[in-house]
């Protein structure tokens, strides 16, 4: 018999389809619990767009399973770091050509610090690898993406940010 985790695992990210919740970390928790399945997801950022999508995508494929009562709720704390998308996630988005995160800076204790500018970020390119490459735009297709461009193969490419 299928578990409910081992369902929700298959079910895949509306904006990265190539990755499912699970690989991107948004997948919290998967429990049953007098007759209903529980699970929790947290957004990769406040407002992300995409959560009824996953909520529906969770519940459909539950109930596509024999799971008939299913709960989503999300979960805001700890908010997701793209420190939580797994090691296959990075390699299926470099697959992709998308440039995975790197790791998310180590913030002490005490005020943050403020720049004027953007810290520059080392992103290989996913084609071929280069890391001169040059930030176009902060914003991508959704708001934890970049665009970016090799400067090595002129060819652009989105990053998803470090959060």
């Amino acid at each position: 018999m299928v578990t409910a985790r081992a369902v929700a695992e298959t079910v895949r990210d509306p904006e990265l389809p190539m990755l499912t919740l699970a690989d991107l970390g948004v997948l919290r928790e998967v429990s049953e619990q007098d007759g209903a399945v529980k699970v929790s997801i947290t957004p990769t950022y406040s407002g992300c767009p995409a959560m009824d999508t996953m909520r529906d995508d969770l519940v459909h494929a539950l109930q596509g399973a024999g799971f008939t009562r299913v709960e989503v709720s999300t979960v805001l704390q700890p908010s997701w770091s793209s420190d939580w998308i797994s090691e296959q996630g990075r390699r299926k988005l470099a697959e992709a050509g998308i440039a995975p995160p790197g790791g998310v800076p180590a913030r002490g204790t005490g005020p943050v610090p403020l720049s004027l500018h953007p810290p520059e970020r080392k992103v290989p390119c996913p084609r071929c690898g280069d890391a001169d490459t040059k930030l176009l735009s902060e914003f991508g297709a959704t708001a934890c993406k970049a665009m970016r461009r090799c400067r090595s193969c002129d060819e652009p490419f989105e990053h998803v940010k470090e959060i």
